[in-house]
């Protein structure tokens, strides 16, 4: 009969440790068009080919799988657009904001722009984001009947939706993260348009979950899906305005 196991000895991983970062930088991007319809996984893996196409130093973790320092923070759904999307990146050199984004912007696809960015400073970018303002278009809509729809929704101290998830079935409320809403025509007069406020809240609410609760607590069936489009990320101060965290 044999003996105890010896216990092993904790695996290290061999070299140096990475160079740590001395440089964070803040980047605000847009995912529009076409590349709308793109994953998270895809887009990540594209600007991390990016990166290394741009050959900017980015850092990495230690042990045995290294990941880059890249922390995506609140990234909207597949199949919508946003003008507000926001990333933080590490470098373990000091780079020129200007250069890095000139750089990026040369290596991702079009659709895919770089706006914005700037040196970090203090918390985490995460911290400095709460809240999203969206555009909803509902195209064959008119505005009175949009508005009609939104007051009903206002009115409903809670409005609880059923969402189908990989996972299962989850309930998400809709009503409390939703703000400041205004509805107005379109230029082309066909659509309506419902401009809004949506704080930060687990789960997150999503565009088709807006829909979804207009439809169950007014009845409203545009006769062509709506889009969304976001186009600011930020804190809502005091007053209920959206300050832009990258300011």
């Amino acid at each position: 009969m044999s003996g105890p196991r010896k216990p092993r000895k904790p695996r290290t991983p061999e070299g140096p440790p990475p160079p740590p970062v001395v440089q964070r930088l803040w980047i605000r991007y847009t995912k529009t068009g076409r590349l709308r319809f793109m994953s998270h996984r895809d887009f990540t893996r594209t600007f991390e080919r990016a990166i290394r196409r741009a050959a900017l130093p980015v850092g990495f973790s230690a042990g045995f799988t290294p990941h880059p320092k890249i922390s995506w923070v609140g990234a909207a759904p597949t199949t919508v657009a946003s003008e507000a999307e926001y990333v933080e990146i590490g470098l373990t050199e000091a780079r020129d904001p200007r250069v890095v984004r000139e750089s990026l912007n040369d290596a991702l696809p079009a659709d895919l722009d770089i706006v914005e960015c700037v040196v970090a400073t203090g918390k985490s970018l995460a911290d400095k984001i709460d809240a999203s303002y969206w555009r909803f278009t509902f195209p064959g809509v008119e505005a009175p009947t949009l508005q009609a729809a939104v007051d009903t929704f206002l009115a409903t101290e809670t409005v609880t939706i059923e969402r189908v998830t990989q996972g299962g079935r989850k309930l998400v409320d809709v009503r409390s993260p939703i703000a400041d809403v205004t509805v107005s025509a379109g230029d082309s007069g066909d659509c309506a348009i419902m401009s809004a406020v949506v704080r930060q809240s687990i789960p997150v609410v999503r565009p088709d979950d807006v829909y979804a609760a207009l439809r169950d607590v007014a009845g409203l069936a545009p006769p062509v899906l709506p889009t969304a489009l976001r186009l600011q990320q930020g804190s809502l101060d005091s007053t209920g305005r959206l300050v832009d965290p990258l300011a």
